[in-house]
């Protein structure tokens, strides 16, 4: 599945432009697509929710967006490509917080006494990412812009097939799910969390900001004569720092600065990396910062993930991993649509407004690791900035 992500996510952009579609076009594109996962990411985790069939409502997802991956390439009028590229986004919206949500159920932290740490299947997605990105690099200097959509297609179609060899998540207890009002009232009863509400606060405007940079850095790099090799190195030392982080870093910082403390790394990370792609186009400036992504994505989601789970009854797995992903999809669908009038106009410049998302995440993450009170659901808690579990009843 990131293998597939990791063919087209550099290059994606770029077939579209290829099509005779503008900036404004492209920020409308991305910005719809977006969208849609508002709709159909709840709406598909809910599903799996209800019929405890996650790992089916996986593969379905996935093997339909393959087959409209491969609609993209026949298509040349711009209507068409908008109808076809909105679908697929509401296809590929539940698979990645579907997969999130059994990857959490069948791990956890370590010295809690799970099975793996989530971390270490994230991170393999991360490498699996690299791997695609730098052999769609090659590949795009010899066969063109449409042979990532093959690429892309049968990775998906191969995922797909896979899914349903993944663990289970574990059932949730029919008992409590008559008593807790959550499973009963769904997003509704979510949303009464204050932890998880706090969640979707801070990950909304950190990941929300890497809006402009998924839709035009490459734009703008290529302009500045950065070729496609070097550009699929780029994106890969950016997820390359993923994996650092999932895998040794991300825990070990969760730990030791708690939930609210890594938010507001990410956050400040966030800002020395927006002001710097704002600032230049030196490959060698870009090469400094692209590892700023460990922070701004990785380390955020771990410890997003270190809360999600703690205040959330596994009956609603699914559905919470969704909203979780629908605050930063639904500021990423507003910031795509202004960014490509705000490309148009400022070019670069325009990567400013990104940090000054990330500005404002960082005083909020700062308040909550001062104020840190942990959230209950069923007598869990997440980790308190010393990083020791503790209990708030019995």
């Amino acid at each position: 599945m990131y293998g597939a992500f990791g063919v087209s996510s550099p290059f994606m952009p770029a077939f579209f432009e290829g099509r005779g579609l503008s900036a404004e076009q492209l920020g409308v594109l991305f910005g719809a697509g977006t969208a849609i996962r508002l709709i159909s990411g709840p709406a598909f985790g809910r599903l799996a929710d209800l019929t405890q069939a996650l790992r089916g409502v996986l593969a379905m997802c996935t093997v339909l967006a393959a087959v409209l991956a491969l609609g993209l390439l026949r298509m040349s009028d711009v209507h068409a490509l908008f109808a076809i590229s909105v679908l697929q986004a509401a296809a590929l919206a539940p698979i990645t917080t579907l997969a999130d949500a059994l990857a959490v159920g069948a791990g956890g932290p370590r010295r809690v006494g799970a099975r793996f740490e989530y971390g270490w299947v994230r991170g393999t997605g991360s490498g699996a990412f690299i791997v695609g990105t730098l052999v769609s690099g090659q590949v795009v200097g010899a066969w063109g812009l449409g042979s990532i959509l093959v690429l892309h297609a049968a990775l998906l179609a191969l995922a797909g097939v896979m899914a349903s060899a993944v663990p289970p998540l574990p059932r949730a207890n029919p008992v409590a799910d008559r008593s807790d009002p959550a499973p009963r009232e769904g997003i509704v009863g979510l949303l009464r969390v204050a932890g998880f509400r706090r969640v979707i606060l801070v990950a909304t405007l950190v990941l929300g900001s890497h809006a402009m940079h998924d839709t035009f850095a490459v734009i703008r790099w290529s302009a500045a004569g950065v070729g496609p090799a070097a550009v699929s190195v780029l994106w890969a030392e950016s997820v390359a720092a993923e994996v650092v982080v999932f895998f040794f870093i991300g825990p070990w910082l969760v730990r030791r600065l708690g939930a609210g403390g890594v938010m507001a790394l990410a956050a400040t990370a966030g800002v020395v990396r927006w002001v710097v792609a704002a600032s230049t186009t030196d490959m060698m400036a870009l090469a400094l910062v692209q590892p700023l992504h460990g922070l701004t994505f990785a380390a955020l989601h771990l410890a997003c993930m270190r809360v999600i789970p703690a205040v959330v009854p596994p009956g609603l797995a699914a559905t919470a991993q969704a909203l979780y992903a629908l605050g930063p999809a639904g500021a990423t669908a507003v910031l795509m649509l202004a960014s490509g009038h705000l490309y148009a106009h400022f070019g670069g410049r325009a990567f400013l407004g990104m940090a000054l998302l990330c500005g404002a995440a960082t005083p909020l993450a700062l308040m909550w690791r001062a104020g840190w009170a942990a959230d209950e659901w069923s007598g869990s808690a997440v980790d308190p900035p010393s990083g020791d579990q503790r209990t708030i009843r019995p």
